[in-house]
């Protein structure tokens, strides 16, 4: 069963509000076939170059590894000690050389597809021909926040000459009757105040949100998604840009073979002390993160939920998800569903890019640890279910890569946590065993202890290199570039200090809680997958020591055994138990508007959004000062529903599999 592609085609033209300038079209759909064909090139052999650099550099890490521990031979724990340990390195090997490229590409101002000084761009002469579609799924948010981001978006648009060839759907999924209430009353309100370009905004409530976010877009494709070429689509809590919402469109209409362009979501609106400093973190890393990230992924880059554009036609003909047999964590539906349908586009023939940009694209992180860890309970679960899809027909290795990567930076959590368990056992057996230095009845010569010291600071300073030397290339890459946007060299300094701090103290806490989370997964205990906490609170103590205290008792039990029986081992944990002692005051104080605020005067954690504020930022903050939580109050008066365009209702299939898909074939510019 498939989806009537010509049927959406012809729904396409009757609704096009502008004539198309062929000339000018085929000119720029030439010009990006012709970037396509650069893009392309080599990016089997650029996944080679990444195994060169990852697979010798994962040996010699357990090369060093092997060398401290055969002197004496092998254990049992040693051997299991040295398996998790391999498995690790080649994790952070990764991630080092993903950083190490990245670095290099932006020193030198190369972008990461082409390869060449400047970065594709669309043609900016040729206007926009096709209509688009914004989209904005919610459930169960606060109604002011949802309502202001989507007018900011909306504004940005409709100020433009293109604005026409957008329109704006809130798909709500809001179960609670007080919040969906506020929310039509709320979208009312908005349609007054929008004018005669209320006709391009829309607002539907499901009353039963069948498959959660998946159920929701798939029945607006199914609804309306013929009337439209891409939809951009946003989270809660986005905001983007006029400029960058325009620039995805004519990106999508210039590259016939392209399905999805993602954007690099930039944190904004922080005031806790947590929340600016993971705001902080990613402004400053992720440009060049991404860039190493676009080198090696190329034309198979992830989709990350939201703050991207997806041509419909192709999503809708390949990415509808079936329900997955078995049982949890493996089986029943698709629960991160965004990096499963850029896999199927994919396999499918299509294109799929990340933007290394980070203009125009903003969402909201958790302001405290605590909401943070709760947002990741829910992506371990979903990431770790990926495992399970590994073995998909048809696809591509770099989104096999993303499966794999996207569960193990959880489960590597749990890697480390049995490393240091299975470390301190074995460091504990010896420090409570009488060596035996006379294995044999005729041995004339002791066999004597031997501890490689040497061998052990070079894997301890290779480790520190892996973990931090992305992290100051990171630094030095914005002392270079991009001082100013984090208001001078001296603030860039201050922050990255601080930054580097905290990460080093936050470190154990989020090991533990990954490792217990992954556990729970594997054992078969579900999440609910309820709305995340977007504005900032403060972390009651009662809550916060709720949610430390076993890993607090644990890492103190832990540190007195060690300090008890070997010493030096207690010292090289100091750093890892530290962390965990102190959780619930890091928890506490971190969640903090008034440390956040204070360290924003001292010039700590500034981004480029503070010191130089865009449009629809400002747009964002002068409405949420403004809009009274009166304003989307229930009245007696009753609010109708509003209208919506007529429902096409063209099917989306659900895929399967465990079969290769038809695959398309790309479109050649002499064919156009």
């Amino acid at each position: 069963m498939s989806i009537n592609l010509n049927k959406i085609d012809n729904h396409k033209q009757d609704t096009r509000s502008s004539v198309r300038d062929k000339k000018q079209l085929d000119s720029g759909l030439q010009s990006a076939q012709s970037q396509r064909n650069q893009i392309v090139k080599g990016a089997s052999m650029r996944l080679f170059i990444m195994a060169m650099l990852v697979i010798p550099s994962t040996a010699l890490a357990g090369w060093s590894l092997y060398e401290i521990f055969l002197p004496n031979g092998l254990t049992n724990l040693e051997i299991a000690q040295l398996g998790l340990g391999l498995t690790l390195f080649a994790w952070l090997c990764m991630a080092f050389w993903t950083g190490i490229i990245g670095f290099v590409l932006q020193l030198f101002n190369i972008d990461p597809l082409s390869l060449k000084k400047k970065p594709s761009q669309p043609d900016f002469s040729v206007s926009l021909n096709q209509r688009h579609a914004v989209v904005m799924p919610v459930y169960n948010e606060d109604t002011k926040r949802i309502m202001v981001g989507f007018e900011a978006c909306i504004r940005e648009l409709m100020e433009r000459e293109s604005g026409n060839n957008f329109d704006f759907f809130m798909l709500s999924d809001t179960r609670d009757a007080e919040k969906a209430d506020a929310e039509l009353r709320a979208f009312a309100r908005l349609q007054r105040r929008l004018g005669d370009y209320a006709q391009h905004v829309f607002y539907r409530r499901r009353e039963n949100n069948t498959h959660r976010k998946v159920g929701n877009l798939k029945e607006f494709c199914e609804r309306w998604g013929g009337n439209y070429e891409a939809m951009i689509v946003l989270d809660a809590d986005s905001v983007m840009t006029g400029e960058r919402m325009e620039d995805l469109a004519r990106r999508i209409e210039q590259a016939p073979n392209t399905a999805l362009i993602q954007t690099i979501p930039m944190p904004v609106r922080q005031n806790t002390f947590f929340g600016r400093f993971v705001q902080f973190a990613a402004h400053l890393y992720s440009p060049m993160l991404a860039t190493g990230l676009s080198f090696w992924q190329t034309d198979s880059a992830n989709y990350w939920g939201h703050n991207a554009i997806i041509r419909i036609a192709p999503f809708m003909q390949h990415c509808g998800l079936p329900t997955l047999k078995g049982r949890a964590p493996f089986g029943g539906e698709v629960l991160s569903h965004d990096f499963v349908e850029a896999a199927l586009l994919a396999r499918a023939g299509w294109e799929a890019y990340l933007l290394t940009d980070t203009t125009g694209s903003y969402e909201e992180v958790p302001s405290n640890i605590v909401d943070y860890a709760i947002r990741d309970r829910r992506w371990v679960q979903g990431n770790i279910q990926h495992l399970g899809l590994l073995n998909v027909k048809g696809l591509k290795m770099a989104n096999r890569l993303h499966f794999l990567f996207g569960a193990f930076a959880y489960i590597s959590s749990l890697v480390l946590f049995c490393m240091l368990a299975l470390g301190t056992v074995d460091a504990l057996i010896r420090a409570t065993t009488v060596p035996q230095f006379f294995m044999s009845e005729y041995q004339l010569f002791p066999s004597w202890q031997v501890a490689r010291q040497d061998m052990m600071m070079v894997t301890m300073w290779g480790t520190a290199a892996l973990l931090f030397l992305p992290k100051l290339l990171g630094i030095t890459l914005a002392l270079t570039k991009r001082r100013s946007e984090f208001g001078g060299a001296w603030s860039l300094v201050k922050g990255a200090t601080v930054e580097l701090i905290m990460a080093v103290l936050i470190a154990p806490l989020m090991m533990f809680y990954h490792s217990y989370f992954v556990i729970s997964v594997f054992f078969g205990f579900s999440v609910k997958w309820e709305a995340q906490e977007r504005e900032g609170r403060k972390v009651p103590w009662s809550v916060a020591i709720k949610h430390t205290q076993i890993m607090s008792s644990l890492a103190v039990a832990w540190g007195v055994t060690t300090f008890y029986f070997t010493p030096s081992l207690f010292m090289w944990l100091l750093p890892v138990l530290v962390g965990m002692v102190l959780a619930a005051p890091v928890i506490r104080l971190t969640s903090s508007d008034a440390l956040g605020i204070t360290m924003r005067k001292w010039g700590v954690f500034v981004i480029g959004e503070e010191v130089n504020e865009c449009r629809a930022l400002k747009r964002l903050k002068v409405a949420m000062k403004h809009f009274a939580i009166s304003h989307f109050a229930a009245s007696k008066h009753e609010v109708d529903a509003p209208a919506l365009p007529d429902s096409l209702w063209l099917t989306m299939p659900e895929q399967a599999l465990n079969q290769k898909p038809e695959v398309r074939k790309p479109v050649l510019a002499e064919q156009m």
